[in-house]
């Protein structure tokens, strides 16, 4: 991914420091972008070690927005940019509901599998019910995250660093919490999810666990510092895909580390540098994430250290990695599904979809695998 990818978020900048530093990431975009690119790694046949056949496609409209998949109560929520949200049942593809909200959704579905929110792109936050729109609200700052819907009510992580929290039925809002912060963010959705009765969100390079029925802190841990001599190299903030097991919640911050936090007391168990932009996945014995370079990592989930690594899918735009019984699944840039043994990255089975990318994160539902894709095709898969 090169750096003109990368989109930033000015907050609280003189206009005339902002655009100078817009103009230099252009430049160094362009400059990036005019070197030839890195070719993917070539995929060698794979003989099927693992059953999974195609049980159903559907559709979500004209392109699916990245990060935009829920899974709830027996159904699977899908964005797309055109407006289109759709509740599909796991089991056979068909629509539960489907509605537009009548603008382009930018920051991806938040569902309870009752309750369903979306942020558009004209920064509205819209929450449904069934298929109905419930409500809308005008907010005051750019979000880039999903919203998160728990217990009766709709949670934000907003570009200002604040944190808030609605009342689902009725969007009054309850309480905000502003936090200080770099003067830049990163434009790509972050975290922010319920454990326990602990709101977990990433401020910077930082958990934050909150009580989610005031907003005030309960703890901290840092998985980050910011670094370097600009405001771009001292970016920091935790990109969405995390690993949880129990009390354990492990994050990566963009481009620096990747670290796991026990989430009922805030004490860090462990950070580790890491060069990487993509969430994580995880189960009670790895984390595994994915390099900047395509290179897969397994770490021992306790302690950090590397269990092995694997350079078979190089170059070849990976999303966040999910862990599926023995296998993890990692959509690519071509809308290849690929099946990798969990134990040491060997390939068990690959799977196609329609030739686009894989946008979101592959997700589970029951025992269907579903991804989506660039184009707005969503495919279920379900082992043999």
């Amino acid at each position: 991914m090169s750096l003109s990818t990368r989109i930033f978020r000015p907050q609280h900048q003189a206009a005339r420091y902002v655009a100078a530093l817009l103009s230099a990431l252009v430049l160094v975009g362009g400059c990036a972008s005019r070197q030839e690119k890195p070719k993917p790694a070539e995929l060698a046949p794979v003989t099927p070690l693992l059953g999974v056949r195609l049980a159903w496609t559907a559709r979500v409209g004209e392109g699916a927005v990245a990060q935009t998949v829920q899974v709830a109560e027996q159904q699977i929520t899908v964005a797309g940019k055109d407006g289109t949200v759709v509740a599909i049942d796991p089991d056979t593809g068909r629509d539960i509901w489907r509605v537009n909200v009548g603008a382009p959704v930018a920051a991806g579905v938040g569902s309870d599998g009752k309750l369903t929110a979306v942020v558009t792109v004209g920064n509205e936050l819209v929450t449904l019910s069934a298929g109905k729109v419930l409500w809308r609200q005008k907010l005051a700052a750019d979000v880039y995250t999903a919203p998160l819907v728990a217990g009766g009510r709709v949670f934000l992580l907003s570009a200002d660093r604040s944190v808030s929290a609605r009342d689902g039925a009725t969007g009054r809002q309850l309480w905000v919490q502003q936090r200080p912060g770099e003067p830049l963010v990163l434009r790509q959705p972050g975290v922010l999810l319920a454990v326990g009765d602990t709101l977990v969100a990433g401020l910077s390079g930082r958990l934050v666990g909150m009580n989610p029925n005031s907003g005030s802190s309960r703890w901290e841990a840092p998985l980050a510092s910011p670094r370097g001599t600009n405001d771009v190299e001292r970016l920091v903030d935790l990109v969405s895909g995390v690993s949880r097991e129990q009390d354990t919640v492990c994050a990566r911050a963009f481009q620096a580390a990747v670290g796991c936090v026990n989430a009922t007391s805030g004490s860090v168990l462990w950070t580790k540098p890491a060069n990487g932009f993509l969430g994580i996945g995880g189960d009670s014995q790895f984390v595994f994430v994915a390099q900047n370079d395509g290179r897969i990592e397994a770490w021992q989930r306790a302690t950090g250290e590397r269990a092995w690594r694997s350079d078979r899918l190089q170059y070849r735009d990976l999303t966040t990695p999910m862990v599926v019984g023995r296998s993890i699944v990692i959509g690519d840039g071509t809308g290849l599904v690929h099946l990798l043994s969990r134990e040491d990255g060997a390939p068990l089975n690959r799977l196609s979809t329609d030739g686009s990318a894989i946008v979101a994160a592959p997700v589970l539902s029951g025992r269907t695998l579903v991804v989506v894709t660039r184009s707005g095709g969503v495919f279920g898969f379900v082992p043999q």
